[in-house]
């Protein structure tokens, strides 16, 4: 660049704040998601998520807008942490029981870390389950999202043989979904010791009630290899 030429300084400048920026909001809605956890996506405002960030109020606000745009990203992020610990991963194991037990398995692993902070889905859907408006909407399409995941992952099952072929998926999703709530509830509401292993023998016991003698030959989960 020619001396004296600073034409692209204005550019450079812009690029920083914006990256500054970007930097800012990661850290606020990190704060946010942690936050959330603990006292509900309710709780969440942005005068709480000031304090805890040692932010102004106007600051935060720049970044959201209002306290609903910040619940829904809240949301949003929470569902790319979840995809990133456990469908991600899972989906890079054998197509079938494999997947569907990985699926499972780490879905279990995110519940027991959460005893003790809480899972935004399961409280989202307590406090927003009669309240209609984005905020719900945004929570019933994430959960939706992993649902349809596990649902095609028992109908992949189905199709490689290791399910009967008259296996319903959605009840099979169901039941499964149904172990995750219990466990979040006995782990996390009554403390019972030994929850997770409760969880873990019912899943298998689903399973052997819908698998053919090809998925009965799969060895079950390796809880060392993950």
């Amino acid at each position: 660049m020619p001396a004296g030429d600073r034409s692209n300084e204005p550019r450079a400048s812009l690029k920083s704040g914006l990256q500054k920026g970007r930097q800012t909001r990661a850290a606020i809605l990190e704060a946010a998601l942690g936050l959330a956890s603990q006292i509900g996506l309710e709780g969440l405002s942005i005068g709480a998520l000031a304090e805890v960030t040692s932010m102004s109020k106007s600051g935060v606000f720049a970044h959201f807008g209002s306290r609903e745009e910040l619940q829904i990203s809240v949301v949003r992020e929470y569902h790319a942490k979840f995809e990133e610990e456990i469908f991600y991963p899972a989906v890079r194991e054998a197509r079938g029981l494999p997947r569907l037990r990985a699926m499972f398995d780490r879905w279990v692993k995110r519940v027991s870390v959460e005893i003790d902070s809480g899972c935004i889905y399961i409280s989202g859907a307590v406090e927003f389950d009669d309240r209609p408006g984005p905020v719900r909407d945004a929570l019933v399409r994430m959960v939706r999202t992993w649902h349809d995941a596990l649902e095609r992952a028992i109908r992949i099952a189905i199709e490689e043989g290791h399910l009967r072929p008259d296996t319903d998926p959605m009840q099979m999703l169901f039941e499964i979904h149904g172990l995750i709530l219990a466990l979040h509830h006995d782990a996390r509401f009554m403390r019972n010791p030994g929850a997770v292993e409760r969880a873990y023998r019912a899943f298998e016991r689903i399973v052997a009630d819908y698998r053919t003698s090809d998925g009965a030959d799969l060895p079950l989960r390796s809880r060392g290899a993950r």
